[in-house]
């Protein structure tokens, strides 16, 4: 998501610094030039935030630890939390006019009655499930902490889907373990997708248009699990499954997954976190967003098929299966 902010700042003809820590990769991010310069640094590491926002007018503060599981318990909060806090204390100390803070739709909660959740609607603090949202929803209020001293707004995007996906994220994940076959059956769940590109113009279209201290959810097609199977199988001609299987049946698999994962570090192959939200819609209104910012919301068949482009042709698939999905989608 960083990557596109950043690449339709440059595009839109803004000179714009951007940090980055001295071990991520910068395959995805534009090189630099007299239009980008890259700074080294850590939101952990309040000393490099003070350099970084030196002379800086408007802060995008994308990054956050968007992950579903973690080998050490408690990083993903105190990463997201606290680093919020210290780039949004050194942009106060530098004099920084605007600030588009990147929360996410984690932050506001789900429902169990799918009505898609807005703006407006207090949060269910029973329905954070997991680190990362209940990160996100802290991170969300440390933000709105500083409204009255920063003129800050904040975005709060659904699932982003789309190219660039390097890690990949947990919403590149579903359809990345689509392509490769590993998705044989589907739980009664539900997300909303918006095409990441349309995540990235939300931003600039809240430092431009956004109302100081309110909230704009970047959000696109509400679908359940099996409709985005289904869309992925239009675009791939990989067959959806056909087979729903109960959330109660998953959840001892995610379990065992988790022990396995604790035992050697690796990423479960189900997460249980992501079972555990499952039981609730996680469905959104991002009315608001398209009335108030102009955002225009691309249809989400595009983002699934940049998706798949984009992991057919970086190396994620073997060949043949690249070669096939690529001849399909030109």
């Amino acid at each position: 998501m960083g990557s596109w902010v950043a690449a339709l700042l440059v595009e839109s003809g803004e000179k714009i610094r951007c940090l980055r820590r001295k071990e991520s990769s910068t395959a995805n991010l534009p090189p630099e030039s007299p239009m980008v310069q890259w700074v080294e640094g850590d939101l952990l590491d309040r000393a490099s935030l003070d350099r970084a926002m030196e002379g800086v007018d408007t802060l995008y503060h994308v990054a956050a630890d968007y992950r579903l599981w973690s080998p050490k318990r408690g990083e993903i909060l105190f990463s997201n939390v606290s680093g919020t806090r210290n780039i949004l204390e050194a942009a106060l100390e530098a004099g920084v006019s605007r600030v588009v803070y990147c929360s996410s739709v984690a932050a506001l909660g789900a429902r169990t009655d799918g009505i898609p959740i807005d703006e407006s609607m207090a949060v269910d603090r029973q329905s954070l499930v997991g680190e990362y949202k209940i990160s996100k929803y802290e991170a969300e209020q440390v933000a709105l902490s500083f409204a009255d001293r920063l003129s800050l707004v904040v975005v709060n995007p659904s699932a982003p889907i789309g190219a660039r996906d390097i890690k990949p994220t947990p919403t590149g994940r579903i359809v990345l373990d689509y392509l490769k076959g590993r998705m044989k059956a589907s739980i009664h769940t539900g997300l909303n997708v918006i095409h990441v590109m349309d995540v990235a113009r939300g931003h600039l279209l809240a430092a431009r248009h956004g109302k100081p201290g309110e909230k704009y959810i970047l959000a696109g097609r509400n679908m359940t699990l099996f409709e985005v199977f289904r869309s992925l199988e239009a675009v791939t001609g990989i067959p959806a499954p056909t087979v729903t299987v109960p959330r109660g049946v998953v959840l001892p698999l995610a379990f065992l997954s988790e022990g396995f994962s604790r035992l050697t570090g690796r990423e479960p192959m189900i997460p249980l976190e992501g079972v555990r939200m499952a039981k609730k819609l996680m469905y959104y209104d991002g009315s608001r967003a398209v009335r108030e910012l102009g955002l225009a919301v691309t249809p989400v068949e595009e983002a699934f098929r940049d998706a798949v482009r984009y992991f057919a042709s970086s190396g994620y698939l073997d060949s043949s299966l690249s070669e096939r999905l690529l001849g399909r989608i030109a």
